[in-house]
């Protein structure tokens, strides 16, 4: 229904009834990839790590209603070309109008019918598609090196994306812990450029490509038997030594790209988060038991993001810690587990770390 083999489309559904939210992704999640946010204000922040292919978005939320959100998302440059769909109890056509005057391509009638709100979604991004191709055979030639450009981009992405959301399939218990731990690691950067720690080291990185490759960070969990990865209970010692193995198959996978690409500044990022996440300052980590500064400063980042995440999340084997018992963790963890340095960082932004995971909890 999504039209070939390619990876599945993204459906961003907004709307602050949590049965809602749940109904609607139960109904596209087989044919599409959805994320169901419960706020406008909430989809705004998602936005900035995920780019969907169509919206549908509620009208009456508290706080930022669907007019308004939609008002913000036709005036941004970034997102004014997203289509986005109306969902609303209503019928009455001035509310249509309201809504197709501020950008809206259609409106959806709640309760959800799924093979009409299935077949709408396919029409309107089978639509969108043709505008897009259209739009580029109009602006010529003197446009082509910058489409090429954008072109490419959009492919990383969208490999990016594919690769990141089988990773998530595998670990189905941590839904958004990519794109959290990515947060984490943008709230840590930040502070380190306003605090002077390992300026000359972080000033050099390009952050669009550190960000970008964290999603990466456990691609050799797909090497990974489910029995294992999904066990409820603890590891066995030879089940561990089988789960370690995801750090290595995951360099194995990073180096077969770079053996095609060559030398190139994301991949480097790549792999040596890929590589080095595991690694603990003391020097007791794997793969390799690196020890302080041995482990680069893009794995010891990582190792605070993932750790962290893993902490507040639902795994097979255990309950989610608070956000203050993570923190807890991780301060205690200072220069054993991870760099001290780091660590005095993370103290100074726990709260939006907390803030992170209280935001992104319906993702």
């Amino acid at each position: 229904m999504n039209g070939s083999g390619n990876a599945r489309k993204i459906v961003m559904l907004v709307d602050d009834n949590e049965a809602n939210l749940a109904i609607g992704k139960d109904m596209l999640k087989d044919v599409y990839k959805v994320y169901p946010v419960p706020s406008g204000e909430i989809m705004f922040d998602l936005l900035e790590d995920v780019r969907p292919d169509i919206i549908l978005l509620d009208i009456l939320m508290p706080g930022m209603d669907g007019y308004e959100a939609i008002k913000r998302l036709k005036k941004s440059r970034q997102w004014a070309d997203i289509p986005v769909v109306l969902l609303t109890a209503k019928s009455d056509e001035s509310s249509e109008y309201v809504g197709l005057s501020l950008g809206a391509m259609d409106y959806v009638s709640k309760p959800f019918y799924a093979p009409l709100l299935l077949k709408r979604i396919e029409n309107l991004l089978m639509a969108q598609a043709q505008k897009n191709q259209l739009r580029g055979y109009g602006e010529g030639l003197p446009g082509q090196a910058e489409a090429n450009i954008s072109q490419i981009n959009s492919l990383q992405n969208a490999v990016l994306n594919t690769i990141s959301g089988l990773v998530e399939f595998k670990e189905d218990e941590t839904d958004g812990h990519i794109i959290r731990t990515r947060k984490y690691l943008k709230i840590l950067v930040d502070q380190m450029l306003l605090d002077g720690v390992y300026i000359d080291e972080v000033g050099a990185w390009d952050m669009n490509f550190v960000l970008s490759s964290s999603q990466l960070h456990d691609v050799g969990n797909i090497a990974i038997s489910d029995v294992i990865l999904k066990k409820p209970g603890a590891l066995t010692p030879e089940e561990f030594v089988v789960m370690m193995s995801h750090v290595e198959e995951g360099i194995k996978a990073v180096q077969k790209i770079e053996e095609s690409t060559g030398d190139d500044a994301f991949m480097r990022h790549v792999r040596l988060i890929v590589g080095s996440h595991h690694e603990k300052w003391d020097g007791s980590g794997y793969p390799n038991g690196l020890r302080g500064t041995e482990i680069p400063l893009e794995g010891r980042l990582m190792a605070i993001a993932d750790v962290y995440d893993a902490l507040i999340s639902k795994r097979p084997y255990k309950k989610p810690l608070t956000a203050e018992e993570a923190s807890a963790i991780i301060k205690e963890g200072s220069a054993k587990h991870f760099d001290p340095a780091l660590v005095d960082v993370f103290s100074k932004v726990e709260d939006k770390f907390a803030d992170v995971v209280k935001n992104s909890m319906h993702i």
